[in-house]
């Protein structure tokens, strides 16, 4: 059994209430980079993998997308993903674990996801399958959480008797594995890898990576919210972009 917090009462509550959660695509902070890396979406076949609230998928539409697909293990993410979208005939949402995909060869033309993928235990497994659903020419982009950031099961600063941020501490980056963390006061498993896994998992498929970003929140975000300002000390996000350019081996 995957695993699915976000079904949790007490999880999904807490969920709800993070900015992006209520701003949507605006209030995240990578969202200005991720959407900078989307091809032209109109009248493409896109599919979204952890889709959670929908967000991307209405994002799909009206940019005039075919159709797109929403994934996702939470039956409480896509209730809500369901009560925001009007646009029921194009936008299909389906529950199940984004590692168990099985859709037809060349499907897509468009596969997206947002900061799901540390979740996953097989990475390559699951590009394999997206490689398998893509169109050849079409756009692999998601986005993870950095590498840095789920290195150590404790994923914060490092602070001084007051409080203040003195770094970023980075250990056991090599050691790729299972980290049992903390997010929004829970026990959550993550998987962590390093930056060049991404890559190699994606090359091996098949994949040509178009680009690699580590997002910046914006000066906008920054004058906002003052914490904002230690993003600019470390990345928080990794973002992929890929192409299927030729046969899996």
């Amino acid at each position: 059994m995957k695993q699915n917090k976000y079904d949790d009462p007490a999880f999904f509550s807490a969920y709800q209430q993070m900015n992006r959660s209520v701003k949507g695509l605006e209030g995240a902070g990578e969202w200005h980079v991720f959407k900078s890396l989307l091809p032209d979406l109109r009248d493409q076949h896109v599919l979204d993998l952890g889709c959670g609230f929908g967000w991307h998928c209405r994002y799909a539409r009206e940019q005039q997308a075919s159709s797109v697909v929403g994934v996702d293990l939470s039956e409480k993410m896509l209730q809500k993903a369901r009560e925001m979208t009007e646009d029921d005939l194009a936008v299909t949402y389906l529950q199940m674990p984004i590692e168990d995909i099985s859709f037809s060869p060349d499907q897509f033309d468009v596969v997206i996801s947002s900061l799901a993928f540390h979740y996953v235990k097989d990475f390559g497994e699951l590009c394999q399958k997206v490689y398998h659903c893509l169109k050849t020419g079409g756009t692999f982009l998601f986005s993870v959480e950095h590498p840095i950031f789920t290195a150590r099961a404790q994923q914060d600063w490092t602070v001084d008797e007051q409080g203040r941020r003195l770094h970023w501490p980075v250990d056991h980056y090599q050691e790729e594995g299972m980290r049992k963390t903390s997010f929004l006061a829970e026990n959550v498993i993550k998987y962590h890898r390093t930056i060049s896994t991404y890559m190699n998992d994606l090359i091996e498929q098949g994949f040509r990576i178009k680009a690699v970003q580590e997002p910046m929140p914006t000066e906008e975000m920054r004058k906002d919210d003052p914490l904002m300002q230690d993003e600019m000390r470390r990345p928080m996000f990794l973002i992929l972009s890929a192409e299927k350019v030729s046969p899996a081996t």
